[in-house]
């Protein structure tokens, strides 16, 4: 493992419950549960007061409400809670480009490189949580350490509006006392093999063998002794050299009507292209994903005629793959874009309609100033708007002369 790098991970708490809480005052104190309330209604977040009952995410509302009778359920407002995610991400920028996002309210970042100008990792720890706090008035909770992964551990130690630091040095003492459940890639039935085999701890682990493991763990065994060791030498991602960009959602509630999933499946493609031109790449492959109301996957892709990084013509791909697909209602609907290219090669090729294109151009550059000034829910288009816009260039194209 590179001892010399200092990973944050930045979790914020309670993400969806806080900015309800934050944005009315009324709520401040009082246990607040975040999802559905129907019969299938699950709870997308649950505020700290609530989970001293014994509330949690993915939990049946009406169990949490059982638990936690007085608790205030309030319906999910994901336009805000994007709006309030690229707030926060531009915030972690803010100390450091290299920036990994891993969900709506959390991110690796490798501030490495930031250290000789902002201070150790704790010390920038520290202005990324006030920062936070001052632009947003929402908490974060950060775990500093040597890899993403002992990082990410350090985030959940003090949560909330929390700060550890996990250090190289007695790294494996400081892991050695944590439950096997801690670690990425042990769910409840691998946990309880591993408790009938003696292994209760990260300290258990260390103390066999890879080989000892095989028959426990598989394949991943060697895996899972260095992560119990804090050895992880995976890198932080950034968009500009990931190999896809993308967002997908998945409902607390089945989804029936099929012009709402193409309305989440829009902001996900408008989401995902301008992390393509902020990063200066462009893309040739579209892929939607699709989970039904019986939890099977359908992915579907379709390869561009030239790398792109123009929210219409990447919409146009994503809305033609999802209704290619014979419609049920849906569980989860995600985009992701493939095959990046960082050059702008689509002048070599040309798209047939200078004009045109040069105006989805213009209205792509607008709409990420207006979402860059004023949030992420400031300004959006809608599937119809796009649609009667592609075919009206069409027409128009259709009646220019040669």
């Amino acid at each position: 493992m590179t001892a010399d790098r200092t990973i944050l991970h930045v979790d914020m708490d309670a993400f969806f419950a806080s900015v309800e809480q934050r944005d009315d005052p009324s709520l401040a104190g009082r246990p607040v549960l975040v999802g559905g309330r129907g019969g299938r209604g699950v709870v997308a977040a649950a505020s700290y007061e609530a989970r001293v009952f014994g509330c949690r995410s993915a939990m049946p509302m009406a169990e949490a409400q059982r638990r936690c009778p007085d608790a205030v359920v309030m319906p999910p407002s994901f336009e805000r809670y994007e709006s309030e995610s690229r707030r926060i991400m531009d915030l972690i920028e803010s100390v450091s480009p290299m920036v990994e996002p891993l969900s709506i309210d959390e991110a690796f970042v490798d501030v490495t490189g930031s250290r000789r100008l902002l201070g150790d990792g704790e010390t920038i720890a520290r202005l990324l949580r006030a920062r936070i706090e001052s632009k947003t008035g929402l908490t974060a909770s950060i775990g500093v350490a040597p890899s993403k992964f002992v990082a990410k551990i350090a985030s959940d130690l003090d949560k909330p509006d929390g700060l550890t630091v996990m250090d190289s040095d007695g790294l494996v003492e400081q892991l050695a006392s944590l439950p096997i459940r801690r670690m990425w890639g042990i769910g409840p039935r691998t946990a309880d093999r591993c408790a009938a085999a003696g292994i209760q701890t990260f300290g258990d682990l260390q103390r066999r063998s890879p080989e000892d493991l095989g028959d426990l763990l598989g394949n991943a065994a060697k895996r899972f002794h260095d992560l119990a060791h804090g050895r992880d030498d995976r890198p932080v991602v950034t968009d500009r050299i990931a190999k896809s960009i993308g967002h997908e959602q998945t409902f607390h509630q089945n989804i029936e009507d099929p012009s709402e999933v193409e309305s989440v499946l829009l902001r996900h493609v408008e989401r995902s292209a301008a992390r393509l031109r902020r990063g200066g790449r462009m893309t040739r492959s579209v892929v939607v994903k699709v989970r039904d109301g019986s939890f099977a996957t359908n992915t579907r892709s379709t390869t561009l005629d030239h790398p792109t990084d123009q929210t219409g013509m990447i919409w146009d791909a994503a809305r033609s793959l999802f209704r290619s697909w014979p419609f049920r209602p849906v569980r989860l609907i995600g985009v992701s874009l493939a095959r990046l290219d960082e050059e702008d090669t689509e002048s070599l090729f040309g798209s047939g309609d200078d004009s045109a294109s040069d105006r989805r151009r213009r209205l792509d550059a607008a709409t990420d100033a207006i979402r860059d000034r004023f949030g992420g829910d400031s300004i959006g288009r809608t599937s119809a708007s796009l649609s009667s816009r592609r075919t009206k260039e069409r027409s128009e194209g259709a009646d220019r002369p040669d």
